[in-house]
């Protein structure tokens, strides 16, 4: 797939936008403290990283358990 303007259209689209400014973050007031917006996002990434941790955590522990009930039956699949 190719970047850029194709046909007459595109080409004057770009060029008429080309020199607008249409990010102008300077001019306006956001309505997000963005150091409380930075906290939420630490405390989110926080606390995946912990439910991930005790998935991992969990999935050992069970899949020991389930080994040493195979182990105790007797019932080696292997």
């Amino acid at each position: 797939m190719a970047i850029g303007a194709r046909d007459y259209i595109d080409k004057l689209l770009v060029k008429k936008y080309a020199d607008e400014k249409v990010d102008n973050h300077d001019a306006m007031e956001s309505m997000v403290d963005p150091k409380k917006m930075l906290e939420a996002m630490n405390d989110v990434a926080m606390v995946q990283r912990n439910m991930f941790a005790l998935s991992q955590k969990l999935c050992s522990t069970c899949y020991a358990i389930n080994a040493k009930a195979r182990y105790k039956n007797g019932t080696n699949n292997s």
